[in-house]
């Protein structure tokens, strides 16, 4: 009954989930592995070349190669020694690193066919791989496949080429199945759903070559597969590839798929074993038409990651781990490790972006004023408690841990706040060589954890743009003094603290900018034409002559106030007359009859000076209104 209900949850098993779960039998049985057939001429010479794994215990072992005769096998050549019927002949050498051995075998003869194996130790240990020898008498030979020995949870590389008349060609890797070879990718971007993300074809030269690059290496993918120009069997060129899969211990594991939150980081580890100096080491985004590159160890950035990705090399354990942060959905995707070293340390891996809330907060964007004392925080929750905190300065290079040695006060330094759970990271002064992104992290063990970005932006007074109508006159030291922090509030740049820059601030500035002079230059003509205003006023009377209205100096009027004045009369007024007579009014009879009795005293001068302003009113008024006055003398 329970065997019946095991088979019965095996059976609802999804089908993917079949990928990993069955081994391949050589797989299994034996981690050695060589050709399953290999074809000979008559008088020539073969190479027989067996792969084992390259523990200690096997690079020290008996190696052999052995003819199966029913349930025996014998050995015809092993590691120091070669049976007589094959002395002179057949010779075997050893290669421990490059995991192989090879058998060489010359002067071949029709009872060299036969059913072979080539193996470790004795006899029976089961560490042996079965070869076919086929020896004819045709002088064409079929092509041998190409033997491939990779590790599980490796990258696999292959090279390809036909000549340059296959360039416009389509290029392909197809795996052998029974109903035919199933396409893998093809140069026309059409990749197999199981392979999406971990195969990449890549045009080389010269014209017409290519290779296709294979990461996390499975045991599903031991098999035969074929890389050609053309169509697979339909008459194009195609080469064989057996590839077989097995297990390194000693090979480490890394994470297949990677989960960040949106906002946060993600940390990604890439091996690179031996690590020189010489060594390219790249990190890049995987693409259906190639891998776009992020990063890399000559201090290459791409322009829109700066200070969201940094690469930082662990000489310990040969490993080179990348950190991306400021995550959004768009950065999902697969992203791989390539070196020019080991193709087989390539690998790739799976970022997968999910809603949620950051651990590590605090203010990304930090604006500060040079000179003042700014405090970068950096908040982390209880479960980072026992992780070490670090402060670093992201550039193209890496981000350096913070403080540095040697560094001394006043300067960067890092402090943690147990009660509220914060690292700081202070400047006390800030300088414009502190501008820049500061990253806030985690580790444990030497790994790293998340982490989160900071940019500091450093500006002087002089970065301040005023208007007119905001400009601050205080010189007291309150008005210019810095928050806690160094960090400006959105209303102290608006007054000039540090420049604003949003675009919206930039366009009232601009505004500001076009409207203040102008209206500095309307307020000055406004001024002075009120000062010239009250001056002329100031020097006249306004007097009404017939329809005209104007200012008359009163200069043309000395002779006239010669005329009417007497000892202790009052000046006369204007008063307005509908007609056009000059009239004026005295205050008092007494002040009338002197008025009258100087008018005939000195009537000659009276007419004079009377004659002198009608002429002087005449030209003003035609001057001002553009029209003949009629002005009529008063009557007697």
């Amino acid at each position: 009954m329970k065997l019946l209900a095991l088979v019965f949850l095996l059976a609802l098993l999804p089908a993917g989930s079949a990928r990993g779960r069955h081994l391949p039998k050589a797989a299994i049985s034996s981690p050695v592995f060589g050709p399953r057939q290999v074809q000979g001429v008559l008088g020539g010479s073969v190479t027989v070349q067996c792969f084992y794994p390259p523990t200690p215990v096997n690079k020290h072992d008996r190696k052999y190669w052995c003819r199966q005769q029913g349930s025996r096998c014998v050995t015809m050549v092993a590691t120091n020694f070669v049976a007589p019927s094959y002395q002179g002949r057949v010779s075997l050498s050893d290669h421990p690193e490059a995991e192989n051995f090879q058998i060489h075998i010359s002067d071949l003869g029709p009872g060299d066919s036969g059913t072979f194996q080539c193996g470790l130790g004795v006899n029976g240990r089961g560490l042996s791989h079965t070869v076919t020898l086929n020896v004819t008498e045709g002088p064409d030979v079929p092509e041998a496949a190409e033997l491939f020995y990779v590790k599980l949870r490796s990258t696999w590389t292959v090279s390809c080429g036909f000549g340059e008349h296959t360039a416009s060609m389509r290029r392909y890797l197809c795996k052998k199945e029974k109903d035919g070879c199933r396409n893998i990718v093809n140069s026309y971007q059409e990749i197999d759903p199981d392979f999406q993300g971990r195969v990449l074809l890549t045009f080389e030269e010269p014209p017409g070559s290519f290779s296709v690059t294979m990461t996390q290496m499975d045991w599903e993918d031991t098999g035969l597969y074929y890389c050609g120009a053309g169509e697979y069997g339909n008459g194009g060129n195609s080469k064989e590839l057996d590839v077989f899969v097995y297990e390194d211990k000693n090979f480490p594991h890394l994470k297949t798929t990677v989960t960040g939150k949106t906002g946060s980081s993600a940390t990604f580890e890439c091996l690179y074993d031996p690590l020189k100096k010489s060594s390219t080491r790249i990190w890049c985004k995987w693409r259906k038409q190639g891998c776009d590159k992020i990063i890399d160890n000559t201090g290459y950035v791409k322009f829109n990651y700066e200070g969201r990705v940094a690469m930082f090399e662990n000489p310990e354990n040969k490993t080179v781990t990348v950190v991306l942060n400021q995550l959004q959905p768009r950065d999902e995707g697969f992203y791989w490790c390539m070196s020019n070293e080991l193709k087989e340390q390539q690998s790739s891996t799976e970022l997968k972006v999910v809603e949620g809330e950051p651990a590590l907060t605090g203010q990304k964007l930090v604006e500060a004023r040079e000179g003042s004392r700014v405090d970068l925080t950096c908040s982390y929750p209880c479960q980072y408690y026992s992780y070490e905190k670090y402060w670093c300065k992201w550039n193209y290079t890496g981000c350096p841990m913070l403080p540095t040695p040697g560094q001394g006060l006043p300067g960067p330094a890092a402090t943690c706040d147990s009660s509220t759970r914060t690292v700081v990271l202070s400047f006390d002064p800030v300088t414009r060589e502190d501008a820049g992104w500061y990253w806030c992290g985690v580790r444990r063990n030497g790994a790293f954890g998340e982490a989160m970005a900071v940019e500091l932006q450093v500006g002087t007074e002089g970065d301040a743009k005023h208007s007119p109508e905001l400009l601050d006159v205080d010189s007291s030291p309150e008005s210019g003094a810095v928050p806690p922090g160094g960090a400006y509030s959105d209303a102290e740049v608006r007054k000039g603290a540090a420049p604003d820059s949003s675009e919206e601030s930039h366009g009232s500035n601009t505004l500001a900018l076009v409207l203040g002079p102008l209206a500095g230059l309307i307020l000055i003509v406004v001024t002075a034409f009120a000062i010239v205003r009250y001056r002329q006023l100031k020097r006249s009377d306004l007097v009404s002559v017939g329809s005209y209205r104007t200012n008359i100096s009163m200069s043309d009027f000395e002779s006239v106030r010669d005329f009417s004045a007497s000892n202790g009369a009052r000046e006369s007024q204007e008063t307005p007359m509908g007609g056009d007579e000059f009239v004026t009014t005295s205050d008092t009879p007494e002040s009338a009859a002197d008025t009258k009795k100087a008018k005939r005293s000195s009537k000659e001068d009276a007419e004079l000076a009377y004659s002198s302003f009608l002429a002087t009113s005449d030209s003003i008024a035609q001057g001002s209104a553009g029209g003949d006055g009629a002005v009529s003398p008063p009557q007697a």
